[in-house]
């Protein structure tokens, strides 16, 4: 069967690409040949006069520089505070998840304050983990005592 004769492509014409053709003949008559073009100023041999104006500021304004930035790279504090980091984790563990949880992101703020070197934002995080931490630790030890009592005073009353 004949490719061209295809029902799928029945309707369609098929054409060949136009034949190549030389930009220099005489269909181009008129076009300058590739890569040679003509004298920008509209007269030959007439150069492109220089600009009258220079790049500037107008005249009565002053010139701004602009200065160049300047990166300061943070410096660590030369005495970190404590960010009391196993603290929380034991009290996230041991004692009270979520206060233990609120101080952990307190240490790791304060952590962070100590790297880049800011002593204020460290010892407000600092003092709220170390208040959360003594918070949860006192949450925990007090259920531990309330359930100590639970258990051994339903122990002595069975007993009796």
């Amino acid at each position: 069967m004949d490719p061209s004769k295809s029902p799928e492509k029945s309707g369609i014409e098929q054409r060949s690409p136009p034949p190549y053709q030389d930009l220099s003949g005489p269909l181009n008559a008129g076009y300058p040949p590739p890569g040679i073009y003509p004298n920008p100023s509209g007269y030959a041999g007439q150069p492109i006069p220089p600009a009258q104006y220079e790049q500037g500021p107008y005249p009565g304004q002053q010139q701004i520089t602009v200065q160049p930035m300047v990166f300061v790279a943070p410096v660590p504090l030369a005495k970190p505070l404590p960010d009391y980091l196993g603290y929380s984790i034991f009290t996230m563990l041991c004692c009270c998840l979520p206060l233990g949880i609120a101080a952990l992101i307190y240490s790791i703020f304060t952590q962070n304050a100590n790297r880049s070197g800011q002593q204020q934002i460290a010892e407000k995080n600092s003092k709220t983990a170390r208040n959360l931490n003594h918070a949860a630790l006192g949450i925990g030890l007090a259920f531990i005592v309330v359930y100590i009592i639970i258990i051994v005073t339903s122990f002595l009353v069975k007993r009796n």
